[in-house]
């Protein structure tokens, strides 16, 4: 018998997520084998009037592709690939890949290529910024184990954490977006961590449940040259298969011009991917109450309760500073005391220390209030 949390989470996705319209395309992409949420979803578009269809991915394959690629049979791909993207006015990705580090081993330059290409194209341009859209995770007994936690506890776990009142959460967000909006100094501080830049007239943009899935951030972007500082993330995090601790970044005027980690070379390759990889697309707080560590998979990771992340690369078009790359990636930073704490300043105003919003209208924002 089919979980009845999935069938509430396809409804959710295809009515709250992208609000299927009649006669509206939908492309469902599923990598990995799991297909009971994806059946539960495709009865969901039909049911609203929607037209499905259907892209199934294997890492494995994908993997053998890219490994063989050339620059010709990736933009003959990514060109077909993205003639279909333009016929489509919705958009649902579902991973449930079975390990994390399928790619590990595809050389660099065909990964790069991959990105500029096809990723680039198809994704960040056209799916991106032309359809509606969300992508999620399923959960399988890989991510119970990046999480730490048994299959079943890791089930109920995820099911809490994406079935959540993302109306509600909405609301609760309309006070720090406004804040953001008419901000311009940002001073983030934390162990091994003093950041300062300006997000002055770039604007800020809620999420709630409507392209991630879970969800739970209002993200801006820093004026491209204005960040200085150094930063040490405290969460690890894995980028095209590879694993990376302790990022460390020393920015100046803008540009990351100092950058180590567990493995400094392959992380130094990435940020010399472009001219626009060395320099941050994006600036978020994230407060979902029911994500509280790490677990190696940045959908989850960037919406943890007292956290912040900060974004290498392409900026989104929503809060645009004019960074252009290939490259997105999305590092996360946790202020809550158990990590060392932190704190973020507005305009010289502390408006979260270790984790909690201390400004009475950001309140509703803080993980008691949310649950």
């Amino acid at each position: 018998m089919q979980d009845p949390r999935i069938k509430v989470l396809a409804r959710n996705l295809v009515q709250y997520s992208i609000d299927v319209q009649p006669g509206e395309n939908v492309l469902v992409e599923m990598i990995g084998t799991e297909r009971d949420l994806l059946n539960a979803v495709i009865h969901e578009v039909g049911a609203r009037g929607g037209n499905v269809f259907v892209q199934l991915t294997d890492r494995k394959v994908q993997r053998a592709m890219l490994i063989n690629a050339t620059e010709e049979s990736l933009a003959a791909w990514a060109a077909l690939d993205l003639e279909r993207m333009k016929q489509m006015q919705g958009y649902i990705g579902i991973r449930a890949g079975d390990n994390i580090n399928d790619l590990a081993d595809v050389p660099e330059e065909k990964i790069k290529m991959y990105n500029r290409l096809y990723q680039h194209s198809v994704h960040s341009e056209q799916r991106v910024k032309h359809t509606k859209w969300v992508v999620l995770r399923y959960p399988n007994a890989s991510m119970a184990q990046l999480a730490g936690m048994s299959t079943e506890a890791f089930e109920d776990f995820y099911f809490d954490v994406c079935n959540l009142d993302y109306a509600k959460m909405d609301k609760a967000q309309d006070a720090l977006q406004a804040l953001m909006e008419r901000t311009d100094k940002v001073r983030l501080v934390g162990k091994d961590t003093d950041l300062a830049f300006s997000i002055k007239d770039i604007g800020a943009k809620k999420c709630s449940g409507q392209r991630n899935i879970p969800d739970g951030e209002v993200f801006s972007a820093p004026v491209r040259d204005s960040v200085n500082g150094t930063i040490t993330y405290n969460t690890p995090t894995v980028y095209n298969g590879i694993s990376f601790e302790r990022v460390t970044f020393r920015f100046e005027n803008g540009k990351i011009v100092e950058a180590s980690s567990n493995d400094t070379e392959k992380l130094n390759n990435i940020l010399d991917s472009d001219e626009g990889a060395r320099y941050i697309g994006e600036f978020a707080i994230g407060f979902n109450p029911h994500i509280l560590h790490p677990m190696n998979d940045i959908l989850f990771d960037e919406k943890i309760a007292g956290s912040f992340h900060f974004t290498p690369g392409q900026a989104y078009e929503e809060t645009d500073n004019g960074n252009r790359s290939s490259i997105h990636w999305d590092l996360v930073f946790i202020q809550r005391p158990e990590y060392g704490g932190g704190e973020i300043y507005f305009d010289d105003v502390l408006i979260r220390k270790d984790g909690i919003f201390v400004l009475p209208e950001l309140e509703p924002l803080n993980p008691e209030n949310l649950k």
